[in-house]
């Protein structure tokens, strides 16, 4: 199979580095990559925005498969171009990723569907927001209606942070906080068929203790020892299904992969979001337990075969990932400076530890950081304990001048 991949993160390079693994896999594109993914695939320039540049690549490569990764060229309709030109490929129409694109139109389709999620108003004037921030109270959730990058979200006790945040937005969803710890799971569907993938946890503050700003992600685990067994069960039967019945039944079927992210409330399990694509940090983790080749399952997805793929299977290992970011993120994060240790981390630490590239480029013969997020040091371990000392083991043997990172990613689930 000739895959090719677009995007250019950590999640990109999580899905490349699992292709390449892949036997069935002859040939593996990826477009415009980074300088970790230039190891595992041929890079391209492209406009990962522009649906007709992505086709033609795409059809001059002569793809089988297309792998549209960030939530960007999605929104854009990148994937109806793509199938257009009669390839297949794994994402969701442009009309689907509204379930992403648009926090007011998830809400619809979930009140639609009988998907429990937290109560919220769709606010478009100050006035709408000061009547729906008073009507909730404190601690105020405030979510800019559109895309933002894992950072449109604003939670506080602070009255005027949350009135400032919904002012500098076009459109606001205004709604009531649900307490709990928060579960990500990933399902694929082809549009009728659902596939939960394992859970995993991320940290979205940037600092320790769950201190600081929201990011992208700061760090993910994976398999979560102290959820319920039944919980990826329970989605599946009460958000995921429900949600890709009622996208089929509104005549616009969502196939690709859906991430639900959840609240284990005190009343249950609450969808705070969906996305539309893998999420970055917890592909790393969760690629990183997948046994069963990737490319056969989001071929799939594709094709509208999912109802004839074997279960999948997974490792018993346990996955950790750090995130390290650069200096300042996630406000102005500088960019240009020198990566080092990373040669030092594939002859000591692999199998058990890698890095992912994020924010990097090549310079000569230097890897040098190119964005907020530059690395994830990927890890695995029997338990998580063993997989969060390699994790961080090979975090220590990466220089990058001001980054950052937490030290505390899966600490207390590991009993560090």
């Amino acid at each position: 199979m000739n895959v090719l991949v677009i995007g250019s993160g950590a999640r990109e390079h999580a899905l490349c580095r699992s292709l390449s693994l892949d036997p069935a896999v002859t040939a593996l594109h990826c477009a415009p990559g980074n300088a970790g993914i230039a190891e595992v695939a041929e890079l391209h320039q492209v406009d990962a925005l522009d649906g007709e540049a992505v086709s033609a690549l795409a059809v001059e490569l002569g793809a089988e498969l297309v792998v549209v990764g960030p939530e960007a060229p999605l929104v854009a309709g990148v994937a109806d171009a793509v199938r257009e030109a009669g390839i297949p490929v794994f994402g969701p129409s442009k009309e689907a990723a509204q379930l992403e694109g648009s926090k007011a139109f998830a809400k619809d389709v979930m009140a639609a569907a009988g998907v429990p999620t937290a109560r919220s108003y769709v606010c478009t004037t100050p006035e709408e927001a000061a009547e729906a921030l008073d009507a909730f109270g404190a601690p105020y959730v405030v979510k800019d209606d559109g895309l933002a990058a894992g950072k449109g979200v604003v939670v506080t006790d602070d009255l005027e942070a949350a009135a400032a945040h919904a002012a500098a937005c076009d459109r606001v969803v205004i709604e009531e906080f649900l307490d709990g710890p928060e579960v990500s799971l990933f399902a694929i569907t082809d549009g009728v068929s659902v596939v939960p993938l394992q859970p995993a946890q991320d940290f979205k503050r940037a600092l320790d203790g769950d201190e600081g700003p929201n990011t992208g992600g700061m760090g993910a685990y994976s398999p979560l020892p102290w959820a319920d067994p039944k919980l990826v069960d329970e989605v599946l039967e009460t958000v995921l299904r429900p949600t890709v019945d009622e996208m089929r039944r509104r005549g616009t079927p969502f196939s690709g992969l859906l991430y639900a992210g959840l609240a284990i409330t005190g009343r249950g399990v609450r969808v705070i979001e969906f996305n539309a694509r893998f999420g970055d940090p917890e592909t790393q983790v969760v690629l990183a337990r997948l046994r069963t080749p990737l490319a056969g399952v989001l071929k799939a997805a594709a094709t509208g075969d999912l109802a004839d793929l074997p279960p999948l299977r997974w490792s018993d290992d346990a996955a950790v990932t750090v995130v390290i970011a650069s200096h300042n993120y996630p406000d102005a994060p500088r960019s240009g400076d020198p990566i080092t240790g990373l040669a030092e981390v594939a002859a000591e630490d692999a199998p058990h530890a890698y890095v992912l590239h994020a924010g990097t480029k090549q310079d000569g013969d230097a890897v040098v950081s190119a964005g907020g997020r530059v690395l994830s040091v990927t890890a695995a371990g029997a338990d998580l304990g063993e997989a969060r000392a390699r994790a961080y083991r090979a975090v220590a043997r990466i220089g990058l001048d001001g980054s950052q990172h937490r030290t505390d990613i899966a600490a207390r689930v590991a009993g560090a």
